[in-house]
């Protein structure tokens, strides 16, 4: 198992909070020994004007999956984890239903994590690709104005 601890499914949704995850319908379903799944509506939140899902609402959904992997591996009381790159390749539309999306290891270093995030319609049909490059940087709070 690559997670810190044994994490369940309804605490891992509820410390998702009141953040872009919850505002796109983010929900955790699935942890294994070495993968974490979500899902994620395509509807008026996630959808882009010609009524298919908006690449970017896929990137925020692959950045959450990796961003919380990380930080479900390393130790919240002395560190952070931050995206430092993500690419993506959109390979079909998905216009209604959810996409399912399945985050895997491909690197777990001291101060980088590198995540492969699927993304899956209703039918299973892989609909985009992703790779997430996490920084794991020391603690430090952030004044409200962005300042460090």
């Amino acid at each position: 198992m690559i997670w810190s601890k044994q994490y369940d499914l309804k605490n891992l949704n509820l410390i998702s909070g009141d953040n872009m995850s919850s505002h796109l319908g983010i929900q955790f379903t699935a942890i294994t020994d070495a993968t974490l799944e979500a899902t994620m509506p395509v509807n008026n939140k996630t959808r882009q004007p010609y009524g298919i899902l908006h690449g970017g609402a896929s990137v925020a959904l692959a950045e959450t999956m990796g961003s919380y992997a990380s930080s479900l591996i390393v130790d919240g009381e002395k560190y952070m984890v931050v995206g430092m790159e993500i690419n993506a390749n959109h390979l079909k539309p998905v216009a209604s239903g959810n996409v399912k999306a399945v985050c895997s290891p491909l690197h777990l270093g001291k101060s980088s994590h590198v995540w492969d995030i699927k993304l899956y319609d209703d039918n299973q049909q892989l609909i985009c690709v992703s790779r997430l490059t996490v920084a794991i940087i020391e603690k430090r709070k952030f004044e409200p104005s962005g300042k460090t």
